[in-house]
């Protein structure tokens, strides 16, 4: 099966503008998400709207397609790029310029859903623990996901999902098994210029998370699971917090 691995990475963070060329490290953080992205992908390339990252891609020898500075979302992106590259797969990688320590594992958990020819959409979770803390299952910035006997998506919320009854929280995670979802996808390549065309609906508008317009339109969406955490990087603090946990990948 081909597989092409795109890294969408924009400039223009309201939360932290410059993020992708960052230094982690001293090394930025495309950079060591491309570097990931390489462990398991012989075609990889990161798509951007700004010539600055653009040239430090190309700086550090690795490959990059300009897109729109329009796109609302990653995966929008994805596609732009996967259309002007004008290379054939069977399946796009999507792996967001704010993951640099994903980890191949998890990269190969993600191809390995597509062994079934059915399967048309994938993405990770990883299990809660009860060491993570009832703050941090409530976090709206950590989206929950609820899947089916099959490992496929039933719904993604930023709300604790799902709601225990009759359960004080202080023991919801000692209760019941909640994931959390990484936000890290494969597409088919026909699938990924369907949902692209597609409206914002209802459910994504009230949650803000793209996924949901997948669902409501009737596409499936595979889950594996990881028990590996990401450190993804969203604000300055979460970059702090990202050299703290490298320095313990090099102990």
């Amino acid at each position: 099966m081909n597989f092409i691995c795109l890294i969408p990475a924009r400039y223009a963070s309201t939360r932290f503008p410059g993020k992708p060329l960052a230094k982690l490290g001293g090394k930025l953080v495309i950079q060591h998400v491309y570097e990931r992205a390489q462990a398991c992908f012989e075609t990889v390339y990161v798509c951007t709207d700004d010539e600055r990252i653009s040239k430090a891609v190309a700086d550090f020898g690795g490959k990059s397609v300009m897109t729109s500075s329009t796109h609302r979302s990653g995966t929008e992106r994805c596609n732009e790029a996967y259309s002007k590259l004008g290379i054939d797969a069977d399946v796009i990688v999507n792996i967001q310029g704010d993951e640099p320590f994903i980890h191949p594992s998890q990269l190969e958990a993600l191809k390995n859903c597509f062994t079934d020819l059915s399967i048309e959409i994938a993405t990770l979770v990883k299990p809660f623990s009860e060491t993570d803390g009832l703050l941090a299952l409530q976090n709206p910035n950590t989206p929950k996901v609820v899947f089916d006997e099959n490992m496929n998506a039933l719904y993604f919320s930023r709300s604790v999902v799902p709601y225990l009854r009759g359960v004080d929280p202080s023991l919801w995670l000692t209760t019941h098994q909640y994931y959390k979802h990484i936000g890290i996808y494969g597409y088919r390549a026909d699938i990924l210029g369907k949902i692209t065309t597609l409206p914002p609906g209802q459910l994504e508008v009230a949650e803000s998370l793209e996924q949901l317009r997948w669902l409501e339109n009737g596409f499936t969406i595979r889950v594996a699971k990881t028990m590996i955490e990401t450190v993804g990087i969203d604000t300055p603090d979460d970059l702090k917090r990202a050299e703290l946990y490298l320095k313990t990948l090099k102990v």
